[in-house]
């Protein structure tokens, strides 16, 4: 081998990958090992240091070790401290520790799973994967689904198939409706499926933030008098604001009636229904066209892990059927993940789900989930006992909103106050606190979904939210009371 031909040799030996993955796992596991002790919000920066980072392709190689201590010691703890315990803001993904093995063997041997005749053993594991979360979900063997890069694609997907049933070729009188607390890529799913803004309905909620029905079939009915055409009801499984569950029951009663497909957002809180005692929080869920999942969040798995399960598998299929010459022909009978999604290349997402599974085993996981709704519950019980509390949106599933007051306060010094109090709360750096604003109120949210929280941390987010609450009232100058 000549010297430019060695050049371009892009291999390691086996001594050198052993030496880097060595060194890698080194750091991965002390990161871990120190998640405690880590601050549960890092030191974010600004955009100044930003563009400090800013740099042209290197021309020459660089050691690992070096990127290491950047990666480990100066850039990752300047970001949320997502994978720690205290980590109670927006909704936690914790990242269990299988799933990265499943991602290294992944990547590793890099093996194209988009057809399943590249790799027909791992697409069915996938599809093995798939069929365990339809059964927890309670779905028909009818339903097919598909793994996303999170709850975005699934429902992207979703609203494609409920267009392709419903609309055909003519979309643009097509109308959507969700909830005014849905997650705001309800909206951007459908403009990405050609169903513009002004073709979405946002329906009001009742006082515990769930779609009213009889608004809902109000606007309905007005749009079909406009000569639209009604197609897609979204309910969701746990808002990202509140939490809060909408009547699924008699949601899907409503679209069975009107021909419209429903589907259900169960990002957040769906895996919630995997825990038998806990179905009935969602009654009927099992019963829409289609259903979001994100395993990043309720499975506990990293981020980057979405699910879509639809209920007639082959919708999901005629809505992403396509073939080449090139293309090898199907069995019939076999899962096919090019034929349900829009990727063609694609790694083998399912892995991290099926080895989690495989290691842990369903009851685990289970026990885990249902932990999680056990400690919100607790927490919301003592933090709405504290002066000056007031629980706006209790926990339905794992996840409660409150502010703050006291006599004569007005609702903007509320506001400024329970802000106040969340960002106290996250600068004691054991528990991250985020809030949200609903109906010009802004609330405090505590979010329990990551398999790291257990009871101390619990314990640790109530004495921070007294302590400090107690302060911001005490500078008010009034003694509050519930």
């Amino acid at each position: 081998m000549n010297q430019r031909d060695d050049f371009a040799n892009l291999e390691y030996s086996v001594e050198e990958m052993r030496q880097m993955g060595d060194e890698v796992l080194a750091r991965a596991i002390e990161h871990i090992a120190t998640l405690a002790s880590q601050p549960a919000c890092g030191d974010l920066v600004g955009d100044d240091y930003c563009r400090t980072l800013r740099e042209p392709a290197p021309e020459d190689g660089t050691a690992l070790d070096p990127l290491l201590d950047r990666l480990f010691d100066d850039w990752i703890p300047k970001s949320f401290t997502t994978a720690g315990s205290g980590y109670l803001a927006y909704i936690p993904g914790g990242g269990v520790y299988p799933a990265a093995l499943a991602d290294f063997i992944q990547n590793t041997t890099n093996r194209f799973t988009g057809i399943w005749r590249c790799a027909p053993a791992l697409v069915q594991l996938e599809a093995n994967a798939l069929d365990w979360i339809r059964d927890w979900m309670t779905f028909p063997a009818t339903t097919r689904g598909l793994f996303t890069v999170g709850g975005s694609m699934a429902t992207f997907n979703a609203i494609l198939c409920a267009r392709e049933r419903h609309l055909g070729a003519d979309i643009r009188p097509g109308v959507v409706y969700a909830s005014a607390q849905a997650h705001h890529s309800v909206a951007k799913s459908a403009k990405l499926a050609g169903i513009m803004q002004d073709r979405v309905r946002q329906i009001d909620v009742d006082d515990q933030f769930r779609m009213r029905i009889d608004a809902l079939e109000a606007a309905i009915n007005a749009d079909r008098r406009a000569g639209l055409k009604p197609f897609l009801v979204v309910s969701s499984a746990g808002t990202t604001n509140t939490g809060a569950v909408d009547p699924f029951d008699t949601i899907a009663d409503l679209c069975t009636d009107g021909q419209l497909w429903h589907h259900a957002d169960g990002a957040y809180g769906g895996f919630f229904y995997m825990c038998p005692e806990l179905r009935p929080l969602m009654r009927g869920m099992d019963r829409a066209d289609s259903l979001t999942l994100d395993p990043h969040k309720g499975l506990f798995l990293p981020y980057g892990t979405g699910a879509l399960l639809v209920r007639d598998g082959a919708v999901l299929h005629d809505a992403h059927a396509a073939t080449g010459e090139y293309m090898p022909a199907m069995p019939d009978d076999c899962y096919d993940p090019s034929q349900h999604g829009p990727d063609l290349s694609r790694g083998f997402p399912g892995l991290r789900v099926w080895l989690t599974v495989k290691l842990y085993g369903a009851a685990k996981l289970r026990a885990a989930v249902a932990e999680k709704r056990a400690l919100a519950v607790a927490a919301a019980e003592a933090i709405e006992q504290l002066p000056g509390v007031v629980m706006d949106a209790p926990p339905q599933l794992s996840l409660f909103g409150f502010h703050i007051e006291w006599p004569g306060s007005t609702v903007e010094e509320q506001n400024v106050a329970t802000t106040e109090l969340m960002n106290r709360v996250t600068a004691r750096g054991r528990v991250m606190l985020t809030g949200c604003t609903t109906g010009g109120r802004f609330l405090a949210r505590v979010c329990v979904l990551s398999f790291r929280t257990r009871q101390a941390d619990i314990d640790t987010c109530v004495e921070h939210v007294a302590e400090e609450a107690a302060k911001v009232l005490a500078a008010q100058g009034a003694g509050a009371t519930n």
